[in-house]
């Protein structure tokens, strides 16, 4: 079982999001969070998605996700396909910069974040 957590903030207003799964990975639900926080916003905007997910964040910041979209995706070579291809589509549709945090480490948001995501796994255990 998997959980994901988000959190939007917009002048000094937060809105949560969580969810989960019964049967995931964390890369998953990674993607699931980056991928429900874009999809929350109602018009195109300029968003800093902030990451404890190397995964995540370096497939943008390292341009993998060049190479992975001029392949079409394929599965064996790029795992999660479905995901990546969605999380590309919101990251076209907004100017969205991507942030590496540690996690476990401090930020109030981040920490924030992995609670929602164990209190989402813990309702599939």
């Amino acid at each position: 079982p998997g959980g994901w957590g988000a959190i939007l903030e917009f002048q000094g207003v937060q809105k949560e999001l969580s969810g989960g799964e019964p049967e995931t990975t964390n890369n998953r639900m990674e993607l699931t969070a980056a991928i429900s926080a874009l999809s929350a916003l109602k018009e195109p905007c300029s968003v800093t998605v902030t990451s404890d997910s190397k995964y995540v964040v370096d497939a943008f910041l390292q341009d993998w996700i060049t190479g992975w979209k001029a392949s079409g995706f394929r599965r064996g070579k790029v795992k999660n396909p479905d995901l990546w291809e969605r999380l590309l589509d919101l990251t076209e549709q907004h100017q969205v910069s991507f942030v590496w945090v540690k996690g476990h480490n401090g930020h109030p948001y981040n920490e924030r974040c992995d609670e929602m995501a164990q209190s989402e796994a813990e309702k599939y255990r």
